[in-house]
């Protein structure tokens, strides 16, 4: 068993050391080929199409999905569907790219003459250039020569690895290329904890009009417990005669209790000045940071100096910001 064990580890070892050695050759073989790819896609007025067969089509829908996340309209187009109606899906302003590892791919070949009739830039991804596909490609990319990590040279590997880690490449100098922020990611992403953390902001969240928990400096301390009691907030917002505010927490009050605090005294003696405060337009998951580095649960909104809501730290919980 023990001898078993290490022919697994070694097997591995020997994929990694052979995929590795293709990564290395790919980066080596890097040019000008790789700047006119990202400039075609970069000047593209429509989507970029994606379009592969077998293994070649599962990365290809893998890179479709990156680019679309990531800035580049894209999406995948299956090469025998498409054969089949599924090229009016492409249209002009599009820009193909073609992965074929042989570059020879019949179902590929099929759709060529349409896509040189709708005159679509067509980039092609392939081993070398000695297949159909890079003869027709306005841009041919190549993986270079390297061995499979199938010890029979058969199953797609070193060469599928290659593929992947190319179109991430693109992915990614496209992304830098058009500037693309954390904000941009999270328009694509809007159903994610991540989606979440970037597109909403305190405004979505807090409590706001009737809501909010409000008292003046001179109500009592009592009745300020009972507007803290009704709005189920665990504090109140307490504004003087000259528009400065205080807060006044339901823990407060329970301290309170414990030295016989006249409870019948305006509640101006006892808030706390200068509260901890935040605007409308910051991002919920930083108020959240902000409350946590100041050990508070509310946060007070202030747009321009004025009062437009309060922010429990439950409320950014059930809201899944975290």
């Amino acid at each position: 068993m023990h001898l078993q064990t290490n022919k697994y580890l070694t097997s591995a070892q020997r994929t990694f050391d052979i995929e590795l050695k293709a990564l290395a050759l790919l980066k080596m073989g890097l040019d000008q080929r790789f700047v006119l790819a990202c400039q075609t896609i970069l000047s593209c007025q429509g989507r970029l199409i994606i379009t592969g067969m077998g293994k070649s089509g599962l990365v290809g829908r893998k890179i479709a999905a990156t680019m679309a996340s990531t800035g580049t309209p894209a999406f995948f187009v299956h090469p025998g569907e498409a054969g089949h109606g599924d090229l009016g899906m492409i249209v002009r302003g599009d820009v193909v790219l073609a992965i074929s590892n042989s570059g020879n791919s019949d179902e590929i070949n099929v759709l060529l003459p349409v896509i040189k009739k709708l005159d679509l830039p067509l980039i092609s991804i392939s081993k070398s250039l000695s297949g159909r596909l890079h003869q027709e490609a306005d841009v041919a990319l190549t993986l270079g020569d390297f061995e499979e990590a199938c010890p029979m040279g058969l199953a797609p590997t070193s060469s599928t690895t290659a593929t992947m880690v190319l179109g991430d490449a693109l992915a990614i100098a496209l992304l830098e290329a058009r500037g693309f922020k954390s904000d941009d990611f999270a328009l694509s992403h809007p159903a994610g904890s991540l989606g979440k953390k970037l597109l909403t902001d305190v405004s979505d969240i807090m409590k706001s009009g009737k809501d909010i928990p409000l008292v003046t400096g001179n109500t009592s301390i009592i009745d300020a417990l009972f507007e803290i009691t009704e709005k189920r907030l665990g504090m109140t917002v307490v504004v003087d005669d000259k528009n400065n505010y205080g807060v006044l927490t339901d823990g407060d009050i329970r301290r309170l209790l414990t030295i016989n605090q006249d409870m019948s005294q305006p509640i101006v003696s006892v808030m706390k000045a200068a509260p901890i405060t935040t605007s409308s337009n910051t991002k919920a998951s930083e108020a959240l940071n902000i409350m946590r580095q100041k050990n508070v649960n509310q946060l007070i909104v202030l747009d321009n100096d004025m009062l437009i809501g309060v922010l429990a730290l439950r409320d950014l919980v059930q809201a899944g910001i975290n």
